[in-house]
């Protein structure tokens, strides 16, 4: 016990375990200082179409070029990560788009009679994205290095939460800051958002030092030596040497089952006899599964480049599918309330700003509760479901509004309603979902896994908002919000299902 509490001490070297809340702290404030501005500037979507003189056709465009800019830039960023290391590539990142918010404050913003051409904003936008495409998968790999398994759920989660509390804030304060100082401001508060994350990144943001020493003192009889041969290197089965590390550390017997039994069925079935009949039961399962194709704990993963992988695949072409209702909300939710529902300023803001805490409150709570049943893939689907049911739902009340007489206030407050809940459920899934990539490409590779996901995510930033005008023209807001509950049932049939084991025992000869 005490070389395994020697071995907890190791995991973040000289560093404190506590200064993981650190680095989840930074990831939290990267996100959210970047989401600001990605999530943020759509919410000023009325004022921008006034401000730079255009139609509805103009504003898809520009709006769509912040995710193009992220869609094309987050492989690269992501592999970059893999290579260089979390802490290089955000403050790379982080610093690059804080001057690039600085140059749309000094050359893009309307003043007086001068109004920027629309190509200019659409450029400065794409530059934004290019270069904020950094921060998601850089700020995710180093959560997933300094939290361990059965806490990283939850630590994502608070990771991706950031998204949704930057663009409240961003919903809440940049309309504002549009309609009373223009558009100088809102890049300019962005761009100093984005310099305060990279101080904090510059001071606490740094790599386990494990990571890079690959080696570990243990300890012991049969765990001590199973731990050493996965800390020595990918050896046997391409396990995580800090999985192993991680749990014959930790007080509960059956997470030191579950790290090792990933390594091989010799490690597993020796460390099994040494603990109770439960828990050797798990050790099997997993051995077994480690033999043949584990999508769960992603060992193999480790051997194949996250770009082959299948299962991958499918959670991040699910996760794009289902960002097309959300993405429908954030970048024309309120052009449809104030066009349609006649909403004010006010409505708009808070409704806006309603979607993001939403978002934010059922993120935390979903990878807490993941975590504790470990039910990921059933938890997307669940939502998938939920977010295809509730825009139908909407379409068919904007199908009806559109044809009855209401008075404007039930039907503006209504709408706002709708749109809330359904812009919630199709934001809660995020942190889960990538979880599951960065689980199944193991923590050397989740730069990559996480950047697949993002691109996924982000191309469907680019493309929702220039599909919108169109299916304007075509039939009206029904006819957007059925496209997006469609969308919502396409992931529901892309998301893998979870999968299920038999259990078999190991007997203690």
């Amino acid at each position: 016990m005490a070389d395994g509490l020697a071995a907890s001490g190791l995991i973040t070297g000289v560093r404190p375990e506590s200064h993981r809340w650190k680095v989840l702290g930074v990831g939290f404030a990267a996100n959210a200082s970047f989401s600001a501005a990605f999530s943020g500037i759509p919410t000023t979507a009325v004022y921008l179409r006034s401000g730079y003189h255009l139609g509805n056709d103009g504003l898809g465009l520009v709006l769509g070029m912040l995710g193009l800019g992220i869609a094309v830039s987050e492989l690269p960023w992501g592999l970059l990560t893999d290579r260089w290391g979390d802490r290089r590539v955000l403050l790379l990142g982080l610093l690059s788009t804080a001057a690039a918010l600085a140059g749309l404050a000094v050359f893009v913003a309307p003043s007086g009679s001068h109004v920027p051409r629309v190509s200019t904003l659409a450029l400065g936008l794409l530059l934004v994205g290019l270069l904020g495409g950094s921060v998601n998968g850089s700020s995710g790999r180093a959560v997933m290095a300094w939290f361990r398994e059965g806490e990283r759920g939850l630590a994502m989660s608070i990771r991706q939460t950031a998204v949704p509390a930057g663009g409240g804030l961003g919903a809440l304060l940049l309309p504002v800051l549009a309609a009373r100082f223009g558009f100088v401001s809102v890049y300019a508060v962005l761009a100093l958002a984005c310099a305060i994350t990279a101080s904090f990144a510059w001071q606490w943001l740094h790599e386990p030092t494990q990571a890079e020493d690959g080696e570990a003192r243990l300890g012991g009889g049969g765990e001590g030596h199973c731990a050493q041969a996965a800390w020595g290197g990918d050896a046997v089965g391409g396990a995580r040497a800090e999985w192993a590390v991680d749990a014959v550390s930790g007080a509960r017997a059956e997470r030191a089952v579950d790290a090792l039994c990933v390594v091989d069925m010799e490690c597993a079935a020796r460390t099994a006899r040494t603990l109770r009949g439960g828990n050797a039961v798990r050790a099997a399962d997993a051995a077994r599964d480690m033999q043949g194709t584990n999508s769960t704990n992603g060992t193999h993963a480790l051997i194949r480049s996250p770009l082959r992988e299948i299962g991958i695949w499918r959670v991040a072409l699910g996760a794009g599918a289902l960002c097309v209702p959300q993405l429908a909300v954030v970048t024309f939710g309120t052009v449809f309330l104030h066009d349609f529902g006649h909403a004010d300023v006010l409505t708009l803001s808070v409704a806006m700003a309603a979607v993001q805490a939403g978002a934010a409150i059922a993120r935390v709570w979903s990878g807490r509760w993941t975590d504790r049943r470990g039910n990921r893939r059933a938890y997307m689907r669940g939502c998938s479901l939920l977010t295809a049911v509730l825009f139908a739902a909407l379409a068919l009340a904007t199908g009806v509004a559109s044809m009855q007489h209401l008075t404007v206030t039930g039907t503006t407050l209504m709408l706002a309603a709708m749109i809330v809940l359904g812009g919630v459920s199709a934001s809660a899934w995020h942190g889960v979902a990538f979880t599951e990539l960065a689980t199944l490409a193991g923590t050397k590779r989740a730069g990559t896994a996480l950047a697949i996901g993002n691109t996924c995510v982000f191309l469907m930033l680019f493309l929702t908002p220039l599909a919108i005008p169109p299916l304007l023209s075509l039939g009206s807001w029904p006819m957007v919000w059925t496209v997006a509950s469609v969308s919502a049932a396409i992931a529901l049939r892309i998301f893998p299902r979870a999968k299920r084991t038999q259990l078999t025992r190991v007997t203690a000869n």
